[in-house]
């Protein structure tokens, strides 16, 4: 099969993958939100990151993003006229708890109430991640992940959000991407709060894993009839070579960002096997942690955007290995410097599905950023309606051969500010015009409505 062959014909029904699977899109508070000092809404760690100099691209910054605050009724009718009927979102826990604990903002609740409202009166369905990255600074200030208190915080953030919005929110998230959060903010010091080594990263790894696990249990005992996940990015990994250094390279790569907190909720443990630095986490783990860190999940939410080749390399501590960027390996790539490889998302929700205890999978993120470009009112962005018709292709794929994956979601709706990354990216089925926040739907959006309304 020709990947990268635009003319490729496309036959694929959404009745084809079955009567309850889901068709969405997903989007998050800090990228797209705004209003960032509205009310009484608090400082979050991406507020308090993107403040400072040489952090992000150009030194951009998500105080108006596509001010969806202000815009959400527009943007939400755009996706009812797109024929999208499930929307998935997340709470800034600064815009509803403005110190992370304490006052609750009726401000922040009114908001997140007309949002939700509003998509329930177009007929769309919200599915609401609690926590997409953006800690209270407040929270921070006293260690945020690596405090052991954020235990304590997560629960009470949990239970407010679930209280005001449960009756009508039946689909929850716990945590999007914590080893990318973890990762990049607690290890590598590259997205917020900005912190770097491994004294960072293991307890807020572990605090992560307890909380995800938390977070559904407050979940499940306060939200009536509700469908429970997290969600978890992954990418298929493959040795550089078959030399015996490459292959131990690829399987610890794979053990540090497929496997470290899916194995814990499902009472695995942590990969330490073939992570031994790993073992290091136990200086954080007391009595009972490891059987609180288990939580039986209605769905478990995959988030694939392309695969990572992974070589033995001496200079890298810890893990030995290394990935070898798309861009020297002279594949097709997108504006993230990532390889465009449909066969990942089958290959990750086949990895899912092998574990035991997990009882379905939703896509609940897949999508790419390619080089638009606005001409005479018009984005002919045929890459990205590429690269999601071959990825939706493979979906089916894996629904065909009896894997069980129920849902599908875009990332993302609008152009919206792509973390470090700034606004350079756009992920969008719409086109942002960031200066007069006009909407201009894309011909990837345009086919992604024809094919949800086929």
């Amino acid at each position: 099969m020709d990947f990268n062959n635009p003319q490729k014909p496309f036959h694929l029904k959404p009745q084809d993958f079955g009567k309850d699977f889901v068709f969405g899109v997903s989007t998050a508070a800090y990228q797209i939100e705004g209003a960032h000092s509205v009310h009484d809404k608090g400082v979050s760690i991406w507020d308090h990151f993107t403040s400072k100099k040489g952090n992000t691209f150009n030194n951009q910054h998500g105080q108006i993003a596509c001010d969806f605050y202000n815009k959400f009724e527009d943007d939400i009718l755009l996706m009812k006229s797109m024929n999208i009927k499930h929307f998935r979102f997340s709470l800034a826990w600064s815009r509803i708890l403005p110190n992370g604990t304490g006052t609750v903002s009726t401000e922040g609740i009114n908001f997140y109430n007309r949002v939700i409202n509003f998509c329930l009166q177009c007929g769309i369905t919200p599915w609401v991640t609690l926590y997409h990255w953006d800690l209270p600074q407040n929270l921070q200030n006293q260690g945020g992940w690596v405090n052991r208190k954020v235990l304590d915080w997560f629960e009470n953030y949990a239970h407010v959000c679930a209280t005001h919005f449960g009756d009508r929110v039946k689909n929850w998230m716990v945590l999007n991407e914590p080893m990318v959060f973890t990762g990049a903010g607690y290890f590598l010091g590259v997205h917020a709060p900005g912190n770097k080594g491994l004294k960072n990263f293991l307890p807020a790894v572990h605090h992560a894993v307890l909380c995800q696990a938390m977070g559904g249990k407050v979940l499940r005992e306060l939200v009536p009839n509700a469908h429970i996940g997290s969600t978890f990015s992954c990418s298929q990994i493959t040795p550089n070579s078959n030399s015996a250094k490459d292959v131990l390279a690829a399987k610890k790569a794979n053990a540090l960002l497929n496997r470290l907190f899916i194995e814990p909720l499902l009472g695995l443990g942590y990969p330490t096997k073939n992570v031994p630095v790993l073992k290091r986490i136990e200086a954080y783990i007391k009595p009972h942690d490891l059987e609180n860190a288990q939580f039986d999940f209605d769905f478990i939410g995959v988030q694939n955007y392309t695969r990572e080749v992974v070589k033995h390399s001496y200079f890298v501590p810890y893990l030995r290995a290394k990935i070898v960027k798309a861009s020297k390996r002279r594949v097709k790539t997108t504006l993230m410097d990532w390889e465009v490889y449909p066969p990942s998302i089958y290959n990750m929700i086949k990895h899912f599905n092998q574990y035991q205890g997990i009882k379905k999978i939703i896509v609940t993120e897949n999508g790419a950023a390619f080089t638009d470009v606005l001409l005479d009112g018009n984005v002919h962005d045929e890459d990205r309606l590429q690269y999601l018709q071959n990825h939706i292709e493979q979906v089916h794929k894996a629904k065909k051969d009896g894997l069980n994956v129920a849902g599908y979601f875009v990332w993302t709706f609008t152009d919206n500010f792509e973390w470090a990354e700034g606004y350079h990216p756009r992920f969008g089925l719409v086109y942002t015009d960031f200066s007069t926040q006009k909407r201009i739907v894309k011909a990837s959006g345009k086919w992604y409505k024809d094919f949800l309304g086929s």
